[in-house]
């Protein structure tokens, strides 16, 4: 018995920070069938349980990572400083923001304080991995699609900042939008350049490819939540990163990728996608965009529920936190 608890001590080892990524991918997904409900009707507990379920895994994430970081501060530091690695730190900031306007609807307090943690981790990772990126010269190959992250961590302060009342929000929002929206046009330019014009990406990382339409979709949220209308810009935003998904879905999502917590890349640009869409039709009232958003709906319900399922099988299994 002893044996073997130490062998589940050590495997936390291995726990990657990117497994936060299941978080925002199932809280994403809860908002989108919030969506849902409001324009097809369907049932506010789909929304509810899988809301739940996500602030169940953000717990246990949370505790297996804070003992990992006691047990192996190294270990996380090395995680922290590595160009590609440290990247993924921003789903926890990205976890912590969807959590506060998912619980804000139980207790607007709680998820306040949430976002006023959240928006501040956010902003402090962001200035941090921006201003390493100036401090030595960069290899191009670490120019992947998770750089986005922190910057969709920015994007997110608007899209949840709805459960905040104070007038400064808005301008804080604005801070935000001008750092996410600017950022990810030049993070997009270096990462596409590097994809065309070197080596591939390692298979394990394919996933994150998906990455890539994070800002458009998450982004086409903050522009439409802060202006209130679909113009222009913000259909744009929306089908560049429908056509990204199409053009990108098939090289993230094959057969051949060795499974891991980096599939969880998947799970949140859908879902933020399948948000985009649900809330194009409900504010454009159009017969092809409700039929388009309810496809997309159960589309990313399908994978998010597959790579789940894989996730705990590997878990059990004991393959997932393996070195």
């Amino acid at each position: 018995m002893g044996s073997l608890e130490s062998s589940n001590q050590n495997s936390l080892q291995f726990l990657s920070v990117n497994s936060f990524g299941a978080v925002m991918g199932l809280l994403g997904l809860s908002f989108a069938w919030r969506l849902s409900h409001h324009l097809f009707g369907t049932s506010s507990l789909i929304s509810e349980l899988i809301g739940f379920l996500g602030i169940l895994i953000f717990v246990l994430l949370c505790i297996m990572y804070t003992i990992k970081l006691v047990k192996y501060p190294k270990v996380v530091l090395s995680e922290f400083s590595n160009p590609i690695a440290g990247n993924f730190f921003g789903a926890v900031t990205v976890a912590i923001l969807l959590l506060s306007a998912f619980i804000s609807s139980y207790s607007q307090i709680l998820g306040q304080s949430l976002w006023i943690i959240g928006t501040c981790l956010t902003l402090l990772l962001s200035y941090f991995l921006v201003s390493r990126l100036f401090k030595a010269k960069q290899d191009l190959l670490h120019a992947v699609p998770a750089m986005l992250i922190p910057v969709v961590a920015t994007l997110n302060v608007p899209v949840t900042s709805v459960i905040m009342p104070f007038a400064w929000v808005h301008e804080l929002n604005m801070f935000c939008f001008a750092i996410g929206g600017i950022s990810a046009l030049i993070f997009i330019t270096i990462i596409i350049a590097r994809l065309i014009h070197h080596e591939p990406m390692a298979a394990a990382m394919a996933p994150s490819l998906l990455i890539l339409i994070a800002p458009f979709e998450v982004g086409f949220l903050a522009y439409v939540d802060t202006t209130h209308s679909v113009d222009l810009v913000a259909s744009i935003l929306f089908y560049f990163g429908l056509f990204l998904l199409m053009v990108l879905f098939p090289k993230a999502s094959h057969k051949s990728i060795p499974f891991g917590t980096a599939w969880w890349a998947l799970s949140f640009p859908m879902a933020a996608l399948s948000s985009a869409s649900l809330k194009y039709a409900l504010l454009v009232s159009s017969g092809p965009l409700k039929v388009l958003s309810a496809l997309i709906l159960i589309l990313v319900t399908f994978f998010i529920a597959v790579i789940l399922i894989r996730t705990i099988r590997y878990l059990i299994s004991g393959k997932l936190l393996r070195g």
